[in-house]
């Protein structure tokens, strides 16, 4: 599948400790690069749209996914992540938004590699549930998802080109 944007390049996504492991960095900079591609189909006068008034507005969404992320990986997998304030970037372009989505991914990415199997498969605490760390993982990475499917429909709402997001 050939992408008219790509963030993070297969080349640097780093080699997972265990092989068996790797899907999970692969997958993760696959959907970081999907989410950008839709971001970057927005224009900066798109920010404020919402289709419906119980609806968030695309800005709204981006806020959230970047706190979100953040906060699933940092307090229920145990990645290091910025404090809350430094997360979303210091202007609220849509340029911004693209650039911190991939600065907060790259270095996940990065501490994700050398993990053990023994890593992934650890107990950890989940608004007050205990889980494996790769279930938390991978709860992550389908609520981006979520969000990544809820953008289309705004942009064909819009009237605009939707990017393809199936592959790799």
């Amino acid at each position: 599948m050939h992408y008219d944007f790509i963030a993070i390049p297969a080349a640097d996504v780093p080699r997972a400790s265990n092989p068996l492991l790797q899907h999970l960095l692969d997958t993760y900079a696959s959907e970081t690069d999907k989410v950008i591609s839709v971001w970057r189909c927005f224009s900066p006068d798109d920010m404020d749209f919402r289709p419906h008034p119980k609806s968030s507005t695309v800005a709204e969404i981006l806020k959230h996914q970047l706190l979100s992320e953040r906060r699933f990986f940092g307090e229920f997998v145990g990645t290091p992540e910025p404090p809350p304030a430094d997360v979303l970037p210091k202007t609220a372009e849509l340029g911004a938004y693209v650039q911190r989505m991939e600065e907060l991914a790259r270095p996940r990415l990065a501490f994700f590699a050398p993990q053990t199997s023994e890593w992934w498969l650890q107990d950890f605490p989940f608004f007050g549930l205990t889980r494996q760390r790769i279930w938390v993982f991978w709860r992550r990475v389908l609520h981006t998802c979520h969000h990544r499917t809820q953008l289309p429909v705004y942009l064909r709402l819009l009237n605009k080109s939707v990017p393809s997001v199936y592959g790799s």
